[in-house]
């Protein structure tokens, strides 16, 4: 049974005396030196402010303000990395559960594993990893926050070879709606476990990370080639043939964007619209360097690639995604890039409203396909490519203008998509098309799981699978 949401109330200074004497970590209020800085997330959009921000620095934290929340009948947001595109990191009057004090990360090199504190960033991550020559699949920001982009199912460089961020997820500590601190993996809780790899944050506050580590580097073969925007379709066409025939290893996105004013860029490229092919082999520095030749056969203007740290190759588009501005996307999955895909992508791409903004092909397949993992909740694995669009801008009084277009390219892509979607890339502006994440069995056995571990629906603000209503 669902059970009863207790009635919203004004916190007094007694409640929130309670929950002070609860908690190691801070908890702060509208006026306290900190409040406005924790509340700050990495999408400028969003300017909302909790009733309270419980800074946490432990499980006995999360699970005290977790029992809080719910007993006050406060609608309660969930701080990693603080990088959820639609805002959801932080609430309006509620009670903000802010992870990102515990950030510790502990590798285990003789089993290959690394677990990770729920308010880590994927830099801390892969620094750490990389010392030991050793990886997992992360997200293509280092600054993102592991949390979020893994439980929603999390593709990276690596996902060809070693498949999505779920299916090198070994296990998660998991604080629950009601207050239990459980551990969820193959040998424990296992509908739980199969839940939280792809049903996004539903399901409680994730408080670690257990990841399967694969030998990658440190040095790999990595970077960017840059081409001129009039060479869109030529160059997409030979995307299209390097990609039907690359080997796992590699995994290369095709990229629209502005030249940003960097030192590689020739000073009359810089601001102009370009194409770029980024990427990562996962493997041997000669087979690498093979694997790339037919980009450099290709004759950009600018060739970055070549050996590299593969942490630092991570953070390669940091700059391009920096935090406090305004951020809005789109996305769809294709089975396919046809002729008629890439000219309509060519051709939108071409009206960006802002030269921050960029749109992306990342590919699919390979372990991505083959669910290295097992049986996980991530939807729709069966997709070739999947098209992002990043609408980024400065101006707030310009928002309605950029949000427009990317809706218009969005919805001239739409008719060559499978339908499907990553839960990752929706906006609050489209609810109900959480379904379209997930295959219609996935997503009745997701439902199934949230009314056994959160009928109420504590958890709700996500990328939102709703409980079933009690009668």
């Amino acid at each position: 049974m669902q059970q009863t949401r207790p009635a919203s109330k004004e916190l007094n200074d007694n409640d929130i005396q309670a929950l002070k004497m609860a908690t190691r970590g801070d908890v702060l209020q509208s006026g306290d030196a900190d409040y406005d800085s924790a509340r700050r997330i990495w999408n400028g959009m969003f300017d909302r402010r909790p009733a309270l921000i419980a800074r946490c620095t432990g499980v006995a934290d999360v699970i005290a303000s977790v029992n809080f929340g719910r007993d006050q009948g406060l609608s309660i947001s969930v701080r990693g990395g603080g990088h959820s595109m639609p805002g959801q990191s932080v609430c309006d009057g509620g009670l903000m559960i802010d992870l990102s004090l515990m950030n510790g990360v502990r590798v285990d090199p003789a089993n290959r594993t690394v677990r990770a504190q729920g308010g880590c960033l994927w830099g801390a991550v892969d620094h750490e990893t990389a010392a030991f020559g050793l990886a997992t699949v992360g997200g293509t920001v280092s600054h993102t926050g592991i949390g979020g982009l893994t439980l929603g199912g999390g593709f990276g460089w690596l996902g060809r070879k070693y498949g999505f961020a779920v299916d090198n997820l070994l296990s998660v500590d998991i604080v629950t709606a009601d207050g239990r601190f459980l551990t969820a993996s193959a040998d424990e809780n296992q509908d739980l476990f199969w839940a939280v790899r792809g049903g996004g944050g539903n399901f409680g506050v994730v408080t670690s990370f257990e990841y399967r580590l694969h030998e990658v580097g440190p040095i790999v073969v990595a970077g960017m080639a840059l081409f001129p925007a009039e060479r869109g379709g030529e160059i997409a066409r030979a995307y299209r043939e390097i990609m039907a025939s690359a080997p796992d290893e590699l995994t290369l996105a095709l990229v629209y964007l502005s030249a940003p004013p960097a030192p590689f860029v020739p000073p009359e490229a810089v601001g102009a619209p370009m194409i770029a092919i980024a990427g990562c082999y996962a493997g041997g520095i000669e087979e690498g360097q093979r694997a790339v030749e037919p980009i450099r056969a290709l004759g950009p203007i600018v060739d970055l690639m070549g050996p590299m740290p593969y942490a630092a190759f991570q953070t390669i588009i940091d700059e391009a995604n920096p935090h406090g501005i305004q951020y809005y996307n789109k996305s769809h999955y294709f089975a396919e890039l046809s002729d008629e895909v890439i000219d309509t992508f060519m051709a939108e791409a071409a009206g960006k409203t802002s030269p921050l903004s960029y749109l992306l092909l990342f590919p699919f397949g390979g372990a991505t396909v083959r669910s290295l993992g097992g049986d996980t909740a991530m939807g729709y694995r069966d997709t070739a490519y999947i098209f992002v669009l990043m609408s980024v801008w400065l101006d707030t009084s310009e928002s309605d203008h950029h949000i427009k277009w990317s809706r218009d390219v969005a919805a001239a892509l739409e008719p060559f998509g499978t339908g499907g979607i990553y839960v990752n890339d929706l906006n609050d502006d489209a609810p109900d098309r959480v379904k379209a994440a997930y295959e219609p069995a996935t997503y009745r056995r997701l439902v199934e799981v949230k009314n056994k571990y959160d009928p109420a629906n504590l958890f709700r603000l996500n990328q939102n699978i709703k409980p079933t209503p009690s009668n």
